[in-house]
């Protein structure tokens, strides 16, 4: 058997301010932006730069209760792992961008990491790993 994740659901405001701010900012590509007028709401996929697989469907929230996790989604732990092949390059692009960084950059064990929070609060690792780290 083999499986694996193709998509995370991203529960955000608006749909095209976190395409500027995943596309515009964290340099994502977009993959998909697919009107759906029978469910009132888009198809948006959104996935790092060179990533072939996976990714992140923005979902537009519709109701009180998906409005409140918005940038909750963990309940304040860190959501994402954002993996690089180079982390000094990705970390000072996301701060000329303008990216706020919770925790900076710390040489742990298993690579160079730094916490930031993306444009709802929801926190990502932004992770270079060792070379003989598991990924």
């Amino acid at each position: 058997m083999k499986q694996a994740l193709s998509l995370v659901t991203l529960v955000v405001r608006d749909y095209d301010e976190a395409i500027a701010f995943y596309v515009g900012k964290l340099n994502f590509t977009l993959v998909e932006d697919v009107a759906q007028p029978a469910q009132d709401k888009r198809w948006v996929v959104v996935r790092p730069a060179g990533a072939e697989a996976g990714g992140l469907l923005l979902a537009e929230a519709r109701d009180a209760a998906q409005q409140q996790a918005i940038g909750n989604q963990a309940g304040g732990r860190v959501f994402l792992f954002l993996q690089t092949d180079d982390f000094w390059r990705d970390y000072k692009q996301y701060r000329a961008q303008g990216i706020r960084f919770v925790r900076p950059p710390d040489e742990a064990p298993y690579g160079t990491v730094a916490v930031f929070a993306d444009l709802y609060g929801n926190l990502w690792d932004l992770i270079e790993p060792r070379g003989d780290a598991p990924s």
